[in-house]
């Protein structure tokens, strides 16, 4: 499986003022490397929670057995469009009568092919993520990310990354799927 970011969640202006107001920062000179910092502290958050804060249009890669095939990327909202893939990169829509959808409750995604295809791959395109934007990301995970944006904008030149400062882990821990092995 292979996830690819077809459309990323969009950060308003308010994340920004946001991490600026956290920072005590006033001037406009540093908004690039901050949105930087906001998108990759979204990237930690989503790797630490398991779960992707603001919703994003996705693909993941699927082998083209038949049978059920899990999406790794969690909460799906909605599974929008399923195409096999030739091996010469050649997309080719599949027949909706050739596969089964199902969005579980917990916010898992399945794709249940009917039979195989000679492709190799298929392609699920879907949209995921715990909030629809910026403003309804719930208020812990959002206050890290900012506070997590903030400590490696603070760290920038004492390099090392590791894992996010325990303030941060305390803010998204009630939002952490855990897997059992």
């Amino acid at each position: 499986m292979k996830r690819t970011i077809i459309a990323p969640a969009l950060l308003p202006g308010a994340a920004l003022d946001e991490l600026k107001a956290w920072l005590a920062i006033t001037t406009t000179r540093d908004d690039v490397v901050l949105t930087a910092l906001l998108r990759a502290a979204l990237d930690t958050c989503e790797v630490f929670t398991r779960t992707m804060p603001i919703e994003a249009l996705c693909q993941e890669v699927l082998p083209s057995a038949a049978g059920w095939h899990r999406l790794a990327t969690r909460p799906v909202r909605a599974i929008t469009a399923l195409e096999a893939i030739a091996p010469g990169d050649t997309r080719t829509a599949v027949d909706p009568l050739a596969y089964q959808l199902d969005i579980a409750a917990d916010g898992s995604g399945r794709v249940e092919l009917k039979a195989s295809f000679d492709q190799g791959r298929v392609a699920v395109r879907f949209t995921a993520g715990l909030a629809a934007d910026w403003q309804s990301l719930p208020e812990g995970l959002r206050h890290g990310v900012v506070r997590l944006a903030a400590h490696h904008y603070r760290e920038r030149d004492a390099g090392g990354a590791g894992a996010p400062p325990a303030a941060v882990a305390a803010l998204w821990q009630p939002w952490r799927r855990m897997r059992l092995a």
